[in-house]
C-alpha cells in the first residue's frame, strides 16, 4: 500500500500525463490540411450537430457538447450560419427557444473534413498504441468519464454542483460527443 502523499502524486502525474498527451495529439491534429477549410471547434459543432438523432440542438444542449463557453458557442453559432453551414429555428414547444441544425452544405462539409481527420486520427493513435492498448485507453477513459459523471450527479443532488441542461431525446447518441481531436465522421 502506498503512502497518501505517494497516492497524491501518483494522481496528480496521471492527471498531468493525461492531459499532456492530449495537447500533444490536439497539436498534431491541428495540422491537418483539412482544418484549413473549417476550424477544429467550427467542426465540433458539425460533428455534434451531425450526431443528434432529430438533426437540430438548443444551443444550450449544443454548449453541454462541445468545449466552449456560452458567449463563444453563440458566436461560433452566428458565424456557421453566416457561411450557410448551420440554421436556426424556433421549436413548436417553446417560441422563446431555439433550435440549431446543420444545412446541407454544413453535413457535406462536415463529412468531407470527417473522413480526413478519422484517417489522421487512426494514423497518430496507431503510431503510439497497439490494439490492446486503445482498448485499454477507451476502457480507462470511459471509467474516469464515468466516475467524473457521478460526482457530478452526487454533487448536484446535494446540491452542490450545477446539473445538466440537456433535454432528453435531442442530445447526440452514441459515444460521448467529444472534441474534435478524438471525435469520428
Amino acid at each position: 500500500m502506498i503512502s497518501a502523499a505517494a497516492h497524491r502524486r501518483l494522481a496528480t502525474e496521471a492527471w498531468e500525463s493525461l492531459l499532456r498527451s492530449q495537447v500533444a495529439v490536439m497539436r498534431e491534429l491541428h495540422k491537418e490540411p483539412v482544418f484549413k477549410k473549417v476550424g477544429s471547434r467550427e467542426y465540433d459543432v458539425l460533428f455534434n450537430l451531425s450526431r443528434c438523432p432529430t438533426g437540430w440542438l438548443r444551443l444550450n444542449e449544443l454548449n453541454d457538447n462541445v468545449l466552449l463557453t456560452q458567449p463563444s458557442i453563440s458566436r461560433l453559432v452566428e458565424r456557421l450560419e453566416a457561411r450557410g453551414l448551420v440554421q436556426r429555428r424556433t421549436p413548436d414547444d417553446d417560441r422563446r427557444g431555439v433550435l440549431i441544425g446543420l444545412t446541407e452544405a454544413g453535413a457535406a462539409l462536415q463529412k468531407d473534413v470527417g473522413r480526413a481527420h478519422v484517417q489522421n486520427i487512426m494514423n497518430v493513435m496507431e503510431e503510439g498504441l497497439s490494439d490492446t492498448e486503445l482498448q485499454q485507453l477507451l476502457e480507462l477513459t470511459g471509467k474516469l468519464r464515468a466516475a467524473v459523471a457521478e460526482r457530478a450527479a452526487g454533487a448536484a443532488h446535494t446540491g452542490h454542483g450545477q446539473a445538466g441542461t440537456g433535454q432528453a431525446g435531442t442530445a447526440p447518441t452514441g459515444p460521448d460527443p467529444v472534441s474534435p481531436a478524438t471525435s469520428a465522421t
